[in-house]
């Protein structure tokens, strides 16, 4: 059950970044990630209404603070290199969170990865390097160092560093409540986190939510359908396994970014890396088909 939760959390990630980089082109950043975390909150109120508000445990508000905290500078960080580069190659080096949460999930909560499961997760990292392998042919490290040196890619990794403590504390925050109160608290908390910075950066462009309605509406639903998703995986098997299992989201990206960005010759240099990172996540489904 979990895989297809993941898989599906992954094609509506790619509709909600497809919606996000629309909307960073026609206004900004700031406001783009208000709308994502707020337009979010009607639809997990109502899931909450659906399936009933559950008993608090201990530690519920204090996770979705921190997640609000983690998730701002990561969504921040990925509006803007969604605004800067393509989404093919942004969606796949946002990947290399998994390496991080890998680490991270050990260390603070305890989830021990089997040795095929850490093999699939450095598979798919590996891909990373292949991701800018056309420019081997200047160094063998210039596809590593052009993660520094190109701003969209700085950007999507920054937005992965603060992506993989995002993946815990949200799932800390389902387990002490369940999906979809997790799901609200923790994005109602990353809301009036980002709100005074929105206010502040980005008033003018309050004005044309309305202009822009349903590219917000979409934003909206395609986070609270990808978090619900992907929140429910969480509480069935590793968090490291399902964010690998969502990296088929990067052939989603690709087709979107041929479709609708005209990101062909992009897509080609970049699709070794893709592919590799792919046959981790395949990797981690057999590792964890135990589970």
């Amino acid at each position: 059950m979990w895989l297809g939760l993941a898989l599906a959390a992954a094609l509506f990630q790619v509709l909600r970044n497809t919606a996000m980089k629309r909307l960073g082109h026609a206004l900004d950043e700031y406001i783009n990630v208000w709308g994502r975390f707020t337009f979010l909150l009607p639809f997990a109120l109502v899931t909450c209404w659906l399936t009933g508000w559950p008993t608090l445990q201990p530690g519920f508000y204090g996770w979705c603070v921190a997640f609000g905290v983690c998730q701002t500078l990561s969504t921040l960080a990925l509006s803007k290199a969604l605004k800067l580069a393509e989404i093919s190659l942004v969606t796949a080096l946002w990947k290399v969170s998994l390496l991080i949460l890998l680490g991270l999930a050990w260390l603070t909560i305890g989830e021990t990865p089997t040795v095929l499961g850490v093999a699939g997760v450095l598979l798919s990292a590996a891909g990373v390097y292949l991701l800018n392998i056309s420019r081997a042919h200047l160094s063998p490290w210039e596809p590593l160092r052009v993660l520094v040196t190109d701003r969209g890619q700085r950007y999507t990794l920054l937005a992965a560093f603060f992506y993989a403590p995002s993946v815990i504390t949200i799932k800390q925050a389902i387990l002490a409540s369940n999906t979809a109160a997790g799901t609200f608290g923790a994005y109602l908390a990353a809301s009036l986190v980002v709100t005074p910075l929105a206010l502040r950066t980005s008033a003018r462009h309050f004005g044309s939510i309305g202009r822009y309605w349903k590219e917000f509406v979409a934003l909206g639903l395609f986070a609270a359908l990808t978090t619900m998703s992907q929140g429910k995986a969480y509480t069935l098997t590793l968090s490291s396994y399902v964010e690998a299992v969502k990296q088929v989201e990067i052939l989603f990206a690709m087709a979107v970014g041929i479709t609708w960005f005209g990101e062909a010759q992009r897509v080609r240099e970049s699709a070794l890396g893709g592919i590799v990172m792919l046959l981790g996540m395949v990797l981690l489904a057999l590792a964890s088909s135990g589970n």
